[in-house]
């Protein structure tokens, strides 16, 4: 390093040029660094690119990492931060927070020493988690896309203890949707929001949040490739949330799992895969949180859109800050009206544009409440003063040829519905006023009842 130093030095006197040079030291990593791992120096001179290459550190005697920029003319200013290759390995703060780019002026001395606190992926800070949220696997299998994946799982207050089932919302980005020290500008503190509609008596969901896999977010966000950027496996990425993950989460966890009960969100790339997915899955989602689209990646999305037509009720929540750029607000009021001449009804499309938002996790946390409750309505606020919903046994149980709605139920009710175990809806009713419902038409198997009374919710299972 010395005699690189040297010959910079000597560079720059017969040069003439008024020019500086900077090193960087990293003088202290966290201990849980992997040792395999290289360290990378991203910012304002590389165009911000988590890995390039050209700015990989390198070990000096003392075994710290360094590196040496190319020379400046004094007084120029950069910006910039250490990664360990992508930006889900970006350096966080001693909390695990996120910290504020660094930066330097040149001429300010020639070695700068820096200490790494924390790295996003292992964030080592107070987490700000709520007791209700946790990793249900830190390294899921996409069989689809043949990798790995973190997988976060919100569970309504009373979980344990209800015995009943919930609808479930799929999310993506799921660094970013509970815990700060995991994300990367803040989180979209989906728990906390969820939690105090729980305490004001509305019915929430099971939440699953699926990270992001950093330098492969592209690639699965988007369905389509764009000619410049890339990307094009969100069939994929689709295919595993359908096929490989909600299988597994109807299977271990209490939910709803018919498509009515169902729904998928995310913001910028997140939104677009969003959009795609509740069109190309109509029998699996009936719900979309669509937050400032990136409708802009490819053209295809209109065609895309107006192919797939409406073949389900369904509702699609678009929401876009007006400081996101013209292109972005365009774009999504355009796409409501490609939704609306596709079939669409009114009362399935809304589009919000927030007066002052700009495109990041404040503007999308603070709509969330409101989005969940337009999406999730007729079930959120189904219950009025906090009621919940209330188990109950069938008789005979397995069934034959008549389910028989015990007297402790509280008839007449509004409305009953039988859903498969595959989740698919086999049979509904209004206006329950006997006990003996005919279900002769039903192919064996298990099923699961749900009641909606004038005050009360029931469910039950039965074979």
């Amino acid at each position: 390093m010395k005699k690189k130093q040297l010959f910079l030095i000597t560079f720059f006197l017969l040069s003439g040029i008024l020019q500086a040079q900077i090193t960087f030291i990293v003088d202290s990593l966290p201990d849980y660094t992997p040792p395999d791992d290289v360290l990378y120096f991203a910012g304002s001179p590389n165009g911000w690119d988590p890995g390039d290459v050209d700015y990989v550190l390198q070990k000096n005697e003392e075994a710290k990492w360094w590196i040496t920029l190319e020379p400046q003319p004094e007084g120029t200013f950069i910006e910039f931060k250490f990664t360990r290759g992508d930006w889900g390995k970006v350096e966080k703060g001693p909390s695990g927070e996120e910290i504020p780019d660094r930066s330097y002026t040149y001429g300010n001395g020639d070695t700068v020493y820096v200490v790494i606190h924390n790295w996003a992926d292992h964030p080592g800070g107070n987490s700000t988690a709520a007791e209700n949220v946790l990793v249900m696997d830190e390294g899921f299998y996409m069989p689809q896309l043949d990798r790995e994946r973190r997988i976060w799982i919100y569970l309504p207050p009373g979980y344990d203890a209800s015995g009943i089932s919930y609808p479930a919302l799929y999310m993506h980005d799921g660094q970013n949707l509970v815990d700060t020290p995991t994300s990367f500008l803040g989180e979209w503190e989906v728990d906390e929001t969820l939690n105090d509609l729980s305490d004001d008596g509305y019915l929430v969901p099971i939440v699953v949040g699926i990270d992001n896999g950093g330098e492969q977010r592209l690639g699965e966000y988007t369905p389509w490739a764009h000619p410049m950027h890339g990307g094009g496996d969100g069939d994929l990425y689709m295919d595993f949330i359908v096929q490989t993950l909600k299988p597994y989460v109807d299977a271990n966890y209490r939910t709803m799992p018919g498509r009515e009960y169902t729904g998928i969100m995310g913001s910028s790339l997140g939104g677009l895969i969003s959009h795609y997915g509740i069109l190309e899955y109509q029998d699996v989602f009936s719900k979309a949180g669509v937050y400032s689209p990136s409708y802009w990646f490819s053209d295809t999305v209109w065609s895309f859109t107006s192919e797939a037509g409406h073949q389900l009720p369904m509702k699609i929540y678009l929401m876009c800050g007006s400081l996101e750029g013209a292109g972005t607000v365009s774009d999504m009021l355009d796409m409501q009206d490609s939704l609306l001449t596709s079939g669409f009804g009114e009362e399935e499309v809304f589009a919000k544009v927030i007066p002052g938002g700009e495109h990041n996790e404040i503007l999308w946390s603070g709509d969330f409440g409101e989005a969940y409750l337009w999406l999730f309505g007729s079930y959120a606020s189904d219950i009025p003063e906090n009621k919940p919903i209330s188990s109950f046994e069938v008789f005979p149980n397995p069934v034959t040829d008549q389910l028989v709605l015990p007297e402790s139920l509280p008839l007449p009710c509004r409305s009953l519905k039988i859903i498969s175990i595959a989740g698919t809806e086999v049979m509904s009713l209004r206006n329950i006023n006997n006990r003996m419902i005919e279900i002769n038409n039903l192919k064996p198997g298990i099923y699961i009842v749900f009641l909606t009374c004038e005050k009360q919710s029931f469910q039950a299972r039965f074979v």
